[in-house]
């Protein structure tokens, strides 16, 4: 939760002035976003103009095509020269005028974002008349069915946003939040939802890709992960998992490569030419308070701020998992890619990973994509206690790193599958989390139980429901060292005393306990996965031969669907 909501939520409740003197006390006075110099090359930068051309020119320099190699310049040139002609006589059903019923759908779903170069936010469009927005609609239509695409919406704003931890004179310490129109991203919102449409009726997508997609989330790469890694502790086998970095993939996606897997898929018409023309000339400038820099150029990369831009990149990335070979499993979401293999022999393991790393590697050059071998990391995941070495496995010629534990998706695998490094991870923060309510919780000027419970809900609680029907297979011994900081929270929001029953809490808060709630979100999320036909788990059974073997070794933690 931010700041700013954090606040908004316990004002309505709590008028005393004390309590903002209590909170910047222990917290301290919310930063703010401006930037007083910058370090470049061992010069000072203090001008705002200066601090916000520096910060544009980083981020034009993120997307430009210098930082491809030469043999991708080389193959980029000749390829482009043949020319995408998605010109077409055929009348698709994706190329026809947007309803009313479309445009409302879409309309109604945004989210209150800020607005961007023309300053109309979502408020003023869902407001219009219905005779105003049936204008508005005849609008979008001209602009699908003519091919001109308005200059105004290639344009951005760009807030830029320190890293945390990260030293802020330096101007690649920054992440960039872009503010485009929000009439354009309504008419994106329809075009993507016909669009995503197709991909999906028509198979196009890898069904271990589960980046925005509808029925699909990241607890789908991390139950896959885990499946196949209980599976080979079952069979008293090795598992390597090795997880890729992409360097900067959204700002340094090949544009054309994206229009020729377009062209490939049979797109032809209105829907391709839009998204043709919006990926021409995208340009941006970097706002710091009531500054702005110069105009940039955004020469390759998806747009930043855009509801295509993300169906776009996964549509370019998407073949990257065809690259496997078939003893190597594989896993997307969106840039975050991990493979594994499972055997008995660890030379047999080696020679397939490192056949998938050169696979992936040369695809990689091919379309413009840079993998980081320093943040590339491999993991052996095994209970064998005998001795037994990690295989050596390189990309781009250096030695890929085997660490005890990594960090994917929001969980913390360790090799032995313990989940306690998550566990205390997750432990600590809801600690520093729990220091919120116990300012609060003060009787003379603190907020009331309705106010506390949905702040526990909105910074605590979140976190622990996060991956819990992956992490919570962990032994009891480990996952009940998250239950103190339940039943404190749930003591503090109702102001019981320490002697108070922990049953007692649950029914005065009405909040189950712990093992309660992860229980409910495990069915509710396994209830999605056989809703979903598409769903790679959708059919998944064990065989009977490990159906036999769990029963034998009950010491073994079984698989989710066990």
């Amino acid at each position: 939760m931010s700041w700013r909501n954090f606040v908004s939520s316990i004002n309505s409740s709590i008028s005393s002035r004390e309590m903002w003197y209590k909170i910047k006390k222990v917290f301290g006075t919310p930063t703010s976003n401006h930037i007083s110099a910058l370090c470049v090359n061992g010069h000072i930068i203090s001008s705002i103009k200066d601090i916000v051309n520096t910060i544009a020119s980083t981020f034009a320099n993120t997307s430009s095509s210098k930082n491809y190699n030469h043999e991708f310049l080389n193959h980029k040139l000749k390829t482009e020269k043949r020319k995408l002609n998605f010109n077409s006589r055929s009348d698709f059903s994706y190329n026809s005028n947007f309803t009313y019923q479309e445009f409302q759908i879409c309309l109604s779903n945004v989210n209150k974002s800020s607005p961007g170069p023309d300053n109309i936010n979502y408020i003023m469009l869902q407001h219009l008349t219905i005779e105003s927005q049936q204008n508005l609609l005849n609008l979008y239509n001209r602009i699908w069915n003519e091919h001109c695409f308005p200059t105004s919406w290639q344009e951005a704003i760009i807030i830029p946003i320190p890293k945390p931890g990260k030293d802020k004179t330096n101007p690649s310490n920054y992440r960039p939040i872009a503010l485009t129109s929000c009439l354009c991203k309504i008419l994106e919102k329809m075009i993507n939802c016909r669009h995503m449409y197709f991909l999906e009726t028509n198979n196009l997508l890898n069904p271990f890709q589960s980046g925005f997609r509808s029925g699909r989330s990241t607890l789908d790469n991390i139950l896959s992960l885990e499946t196949d890694i209980r599976l080979a502790f079952l069979q008293r086998k090795h598992l390597i998992a090795v997880f890729f970095d992409i360097e900067k993939a959204y700002d340094r996606t090949w544009r054309y490569g994206i229009l020729k897997d377009l062209y490939d898929f049979n797109l032809r018409g209105n829907l391709p030419i839009f998204i043709q023309n919006f990926l021409k000339l995208r340009k941006f400038r970097v706002r710091l308070a009531s500054e702005f820099s110069d105009y940039f150029i955004q020469e390759e990369g998806v747009p930043q701020g855009s509801i295509l831009s993300v169906t776009l990149f996964i549509v370019k990335i998407n073949n990257i998992l065809n690259q496997l070979p078939l003893f190597v499993k594989g896993s997307l979401y969106v840039d975050d890619l991990y493979i594994s293999c499972t055997g008995m022999n660890i030379h047999f393991i080696e020679r397939q990973l490192q056949i998938a790393i050169n696979n992936i590697s040369k695809w990689s050059h091919i379309n413009g994509f840079t993998i980081s071998a320093s943040k590339t990391a491999a993991v052996h995941f095994c209970r064998k206690r005998n001795l037994h070495f990690d295989p050596d496995l390189k990309l781009n010629n250096e030695l890929i790193p085997f660490v005890n534990d990594i960090r994917f998706l929001g969980l913390t695998f360790d090799k032995k599958l313990s989940f306690l490094p998550h566990v205390k991870l997750l432990r600590r923060k809801s600690e520093k989390s729990l220091n919120i309510l116990k300012v609060l919780s003060t009787t003379a000027w603190g907020a009331d139980r309705p106010s506390m419970l949905k702040i526990y809900r909105a910074t605590i609680l979140s976190k622990l429901d996060y991956g819990c029907p992956i992490y919570g297979s962990t032994r009891k011994s480990i996952i009940k060292q998250l239950d103190p900081i339940h039943h404190a929270a749930l003591r503090l929001c109702s102001g019981a005393f320490k002697t108070s029953p922990v049953k007692s809490l649950h029914v005065e808060c009405f909040e189950p306990s712990l093992y309660l709630r992860r229980q409910m979100l495990s069915l509710n999320y396994y209830f999605r996965i056989k809703s979903n036909v598409h769903h790679p788990f959708h059919n998944f059974k064990l065989r009977p031969f490990l159906v036999r073997l769990q029963e034998a070794r009950n010491s073994f933690i079984p698989v989710f669907f066990f």
